[in-house]
């Protein structure tokens, strides 16, 4: 078993607490701007861009260090053409046919329905894939743990990377989801579990009149 040498926390910064608290509460204020857009412009990001969100979210924790992720950047007309037609297929099954009614009424004020036409309009698609096991040097398959909330909290660091960045974005869940499995190669061992959209929202975009729940709502203090 690996064992990891032990150093020195050298890259911690302490603030002092009025900067911390100015610092939390722009923060705040950044991310809250945040929305979820459904009309992307054809515009091009600089791909460094992408990286270096991409790079942050490499950064996040996950369970015993296995860092269970893989992202997949699609950019090219032809990759997003597909991977549009195959989600239609399914979301149009959905919305017809598998979902609730009380699935569908949720929804409804959204606004949402099968076409997704933003796959194609966007300049970039970032498939996050969760890699459940891996294998080592002698074959050996390594299991890795905590999957769901370690690629959870990496996708979080994605997408709000990306919106510091200047960036609109979209969380795209076609269920089912194995075709962009498929459809990208990649392999038995990796689960696709969210697609972000990402680019420049589209001059005139709109998004719902919708808010957030207040602090109390979604908090205990204890």
């Amino acid at each position: 078993m690996k064992k990891y040498p032990f150093v020195p926390l050298s890259e911690y910064i302490e603030y002092p607490e009025d900067e911390m608290l100015s610092r939390s509460q722009e923060f705040y204020e950044n991310v809250k701007r945040r929305r979820t857009v459904r009309q992307f412009s054809g515009r091009a990001v600089p791909r460094e861009i992408i990286e270096n969100s991409v790079r942050a979210a490499g950064t996040a924790p996950s369970g015993a260090n296995m860092q269970p992720w893989h992202f997949v950047i699609v950019s090219t007309p032809e990759m997003k053409k597909e991977i549009r037609e195959a989600a239609e297929i399914v979301e149009k099954d959905f919305y017809t046919r598998r979902a609730p009614q009380s699935w569908l009424d949720a929804l409804a004020p959204l606004g949402t329905d099968d076409d997704k036409s933003y796959i194609e309009d966007a300049p970039y698609l970032i498939v996050v894939f969760s890699v459940r096991h891996t294998f080592d040097k002698e074959g050996n398959k390594v299991r890795n743990y905590y999957q769901t909330p370690s690629v959870g909290i990496a996708t979080g660091i994605l997408i709000t990377a990306l919106h510091n960045a200047g960036l609109a974005t979209l969380t795209h869940t076609p269920s089912p989801m194995a075709f962009l499995r498929d459809l990208l190669g990649r392999p038995e061992t990796e689960t696709p579990f969210l697609m972000v959209v990402a680019g420049y929202p589209k001059d005139g975009a709109t998004v719902p009149d919708i808010g957030k729940k207040p602090l109390d709502d979604i908090a205990t203090f204890v």
